[in-house]
């Protein structure tokens, strides 16, 4: 039965879109319903370290990568207040251990490239403005109705973001909670930047209640700006226009460089932080969550998007393993597969969920705990401040 061979991906966004590509190299044919008519540009820069470019490699997709991401060269953490260094962090030395590049890009640009990469590949059928409307599991899989007809398929990937449809229908109950925390977005032209230098590697500034990361974006062309801030407005959504006056007067006792940073913005978008409790929700039968739908969580680790594409990789692997070379399989043989996706993945995302936590109450130290901190890392040094998150960039699939 072409049921058996049949995977479907609910949204089209990193994780839905690198699983589909996953999917189809172990010779799954896969629908992707995306419930928006277009793939807008959404959201800010990302990070891509070699625990995700590596799969995006294999994937084929370096090609059109190199002509849009930029190799940092470091990543520098800076103090807010005196727009000194405090460590400078040679990233480029952990690509260079691990084989595979560190990218910094535009999530429109990755998007992008993935959406041509699924275009071009005949086992995948991309469908936009095609919502999820509703799912019944069954004896051989799950049948998902969507755009006014009806597919079956051997299982349902929900890959729908943070606000997720399909997890509204497993898991009801398990739903996201705001941080307390809201990120203002915005780019420059690089030929902007206050110092007139160009920017080669990334900004981590570090400030009481606030930090902010800046690194280039679109070859170099543009910088991307994140500005995080405590506050209490939690709207959904990534786009909402952020007053400039408001971001502004939040960093009015930083160092002069930060905020003519921050003053070269025009156009400001804010999002509210949200994040999944830690280890995410899984699976339910034939139905699996993937990326922010199950697990996501706060930026401060650089790891949302690259823990999504792990997630894809390991779910494509672990159904090719049981489902493979044209075998089917019940439902609860598929329900035992998508099991072990979740064993496999709930330690290692539930540790980066940590992780980023913790960066964030690190970054936003003040006065004394912040003047240790910087003392601390300085003695640490770069090396073996790299050195501790070796266990994200050298884990393989």
């Amino acid at each position: 039965m072409a049921v058996s061979r049949t995977i479907i991906v609910a949204g089209a966004g990193i994780g839905g879109l690198t699983a589909a590509l996953a999917l189809a190299a172990k010779g799954f044919r896969v629908i992707v319903l995306e419930r928006t008519e277009r793939l807008d540009e959404v959201g800010a820069g990302l990070q891509l370290s070699p625990n995700a470019s590596r799969i995006l490699v294999e994937l084929g997709l370096q090609p059109r990568l190199d002509a849009c991401a930029v190799v940092p060269d470091a990543v520098t953490a800076i103090n807010a207040r005196s727009g000194r260094a405090i460590v400078r962090m040679p990233i480029g030395n952990v690509a260079v251990r691990n084989g595979a590049p560190y990218w910094v890009v535009h999530r429109a640009d990755l998007q992008a490239a993935l959406a041509a990469q699924v275009a071009a590949h005949p086992s995948i059928d991309l469908r936009l403005g095609c919502a999820v409307e509703d799912v019944a599991p069954h004896a051989n899989g799950v049948t998902v109705s969507a755009g006014g007809g009806q597919e079956p398929g051997l299982a349902l990937i929900s890959a729908d973001g943070i606000w997720s449809a399909v997890r509204g229908v497993a898991f009801p109950k398990t739903q996201p909670l705001f941080s307390g925390l809201i990120a203002w977005r915005g780019t420059i032209p690089a030929e902007a930047m206050p110092d007139g230098e160009r920017l080669r590697g990334v900004q981590l500034w570090l400030g009481p209640e606030a930090h902010l990361v800046v690194y280039p974006i679109s070859s170099g062309r543009r910088i991307n700006l994140v500005a995080v801030v405590n506050g209490s407005w939690n709207q959904r959504g990534w786009s909402a226009r952020g007053e400039p006056t408001e971001i502004v007067a939040r960093f009015a006792h930083w160092a002069g460089a930060a905020r003519a940073l921050i003053g070269t913005v025009e156009n400001w978008t804010r999002w509210a932080l949200f994040a999944m409790p830690d280890g995410g929700v899984w699976n339910q039968g034939p139905i699996a969550m993937l990326g922010d739908a199950s697990h996501g969580m706060l930026p401060f680790a650089a790891q949302g998007a690259g823990m999504a594409i792990e997630d894809a990789a390991v779910l494509a692997a672990g159904l090719a393993a049981s489902h493979g070379e044209g075998r089917g399989g019940t439902a609860a043989e598929v329900a035992a597969t998508l099991q072990r996706y979740a064993a496999l993945r709930r330690p290692r995302v539930r540790r980066v969920q940590q992780l980023a936590r913790q960066n964030g109450v690190i970054y936003h130290l003040p006065g004394a705990a912040a003047i240790a901190r910087d003392v601390a890392m300085r003695a640490i040094g770069p090396d073996r401040l790299l050195a501790r998150q070796s266990w994200i960039y050298d884990w393989r699939p």
